[in-house]
């Protein structure tokens, strides 16, 4: 009996220790490896330190003893596991040391440079030959300075960071990524090839562009959708044609060649991306992915305006965050918008007429079409705009109505979402351009159609459905004064689906002609005839909505 017992008791004391363990395993972020823990949050750039230290603290994700957080009074941890949550038995994470400028010491010293690799920078570089490097985990090497005047340098190191891939870039002024390639990591995880990037000085300030009309009185907009962009190279899904390269298909690289290729040709004024940009499935730290092609725009100073699709947020970064990052890079016209009404993107950006003129000769509308139904068992399938998104579009219109009307051209109005508003299944509506699969509309009608109608908007344009690619006359309205050209931009990223026949990623470019109140549109292909204007058609002139048959007349 007696020795029932004590089994009995121990198998219970074995029980809650368990339970304990799990408890702890899960909930303290420090030993969990759920992919909502590896990357929660933006890191943390505090203006006025500077840094002194580097090093990499590895620990198992099995043993609750083995800690990988070290002393928070004297290391700031950088919050992105380096293994992305893929190590099931390791984590690892960059710790850094900081300080004031104004607490530093005789005997502080400060990082002045970094690299990475398996041997000491300075061997079999003469350039170095003289600088003492100093070895950290990882493959780390620092290089540090004594001099108390070097925290005031340029050259001091105040912030760190961490992204991922072969194809990691750097848009953010002031910061730079590691020479030499990915941290050096033990085995126990997928290769994320986690690599360093440094901001030297404080935070680099810069406006937002005001985009304009040009001297010609155009001004062009390239729609990109569903670029479905991955941490690292990415995987292609139902690449068209299948040959291309012997057959061999990184996603990333071939999206982004397409689109540098379309950007170098038709020289937008603005591009809008509108939606998709990021898998969030593949792309477990989003910035990483993000970066590239905000990269690209970068580098053509070309602004940009983005909103969100319904797989941007699926990975661990919410739209609320991706937004405040989108709105901290150079070139970006983006807003997270009235946080009093549904959804993250509710904004319009004005483009001014040539020249110093103040007044607006074309709004551009965005709104979040949010992502999944929150009704599955009444409304299958995507959520739908709320009325109180369609309210704050009519009072933005409206307000908005007096000072257009001092401009001495029409002014235009266009709008831009992401999931396709339930008009866009209507077959007996006139088309022009492709329509391969089923429309994936919200099964709840809101009605911001007519709401688009009613305040003057001639055309919105929308991504999520990667294989249609046409332009819609909506024409169950009255007169052409209460009709809408409703158009789809094409799928344009090969980490998302393309599996309907043969079909070729392509993107949506707008011309609008403010001398003869004109909205042109074509499509650009990523294979076949690549330098060709698909499907060109004037969809408005003279300020009215043109249908298909007047469009060819006047060609």
């Amino acid at each position: 009996m007696m020795t029932r017992r004590l089994v009995r008791s121990g198998v219970q004391l074995g029980l809650l220790v368990a339970v304990v363990f799990l408890l702890v395993f899960f909930l303290d972020n420090r030993y969990s490896v759920l992919p909502q823990a590896v990357h929660n949050r933006l890191p943390l750039h505090h203006e006025g330190l500077v840094i002194t230290d580097i090093t990499v603290q590895t620990c198992s994700s099995l043993n609750p003893i083995s800690k990988c957080q070290l002393d928070q009074d004297v290391w700031h941890r950088v919050e992105k596991d380096l293994y992305l949550g893929s190590g099931w038995v390791s984590q690892a994470y960059v710790h850094i040391k900081r300080k004031k400028e104004e607490e530093l010491t005789d005997e502080d010293k400060v990082i002045v440079d970094v690299r990475t690799g398996k041997l000491d920078p300075a061997m079999g570089d003469k350039s170095q030959a003289s600088e003492k490097w100093e070895a950290r985990p990882a493959g780390i090497w620092i290089k540090r300075s004594a001099k108390r005047h070097a925290s005031d340098s340029k050259k001091s190191v105040t912030a760190v960071d961490i992204l991922f891939g072969a194809d990691a870039v750097e848009p953010r002024p002031g910061w730079e990524l590691v020479p030499n390639g990915a941290l050096r990591l033990e085995t126990g995880g997928d290769n994320r090839d986690p690599r360093l990037s440094i901001r030297r000085g404080q935070p680099q300030k810069f406006e937002k562009p005001v985009p304009r009309i040009r001297k010609d009185g155009k001004f062009k907009i390239m729609q990109i959708s569903d670029l479905h962009l991955s941490t690292g190279l990415g995987k292609c899904r139902d690449p068209e044609p299948k040959e291309v390269n012997g057959g061999h298909c990184d996603a990333d690289p071939r999206t982004l060649e397409f689109v540098e290729r379309v950007l170098d040709e038709e020289k937008p004024d603005l591009v809008v991306l509108s939606g998709d940009q990021v898998n969030g499935d593949t792309a477990p730290d989003v910035p990483s992915a993000l970066f590239k092609i905000v990269a690209v725009l970068v580098e053509r100073k070309i602004p940009y305006a983005a909103i969100f699709g319904n797989h941007d947020d699926e990975g661990v970064l919410t739209r609320h965050t991706q937004m405040q990052l989108y709105e901290s890079l150079p070139y970006s016209l983006s807003e997270a918008g009235s946080n009093q009404i549904d959804g993250v993107g509710n904004y319009y950006v004005e483009i001014l007429a040539n020249g110093n003129n103040k007044h607006s000769a074309i709004t551009l509308y965005f709104l979040d079409t949010h992502a999944y139904s929150p009704d599955e068992a009444k409304f299958k399938g995507y959520d739908w705009i709320k009325p109180n998104q369609i309210g704050w579009f009519k009072n933005a219109a409206e307000s908005l109505k007096e000072s257009h009307s001092r401009y001495t051209h029409t002014h235009l109005n266009m709008a831009f979402i992401h999931i396709p508003l339930p008009e866009y299944r209507d077959r007996n509506s006139p088309i022009v351009g492709t329509w391969k699969e089923a429309v994936t509309a919200p099964g709840f009608n809101t009605h911001f159609r007519d709401a688009l109608v009613e305040e003057n908007v001639k055309a919105v344009s929308c991504g999520h459905d990667h294989a249609n690619d046409y332009c819609m006359l909506s024409k169950d309205l009255q007169t052409l004064e209460d009709q809408l050209w409703m158009c789809y931009a094409g799928g344009s990223g090969f980490g998302g689906y393309g599996g309907y026949n043969g079909y070729i990623r392509r993107l949506r470019v707008f011309e609008i002609d403010t001398n003869q109140a004109r909205i042109t549109t074509w499509k650009r292909l990523e294979h076949g005839d690549i330098a060709a204007r698909l499907d060109e058609q004037i969809i408005v002139d003279s300020g009215r909505v043109v249908p298909p048959q007047v469009q060819e007349q006047q060609q």
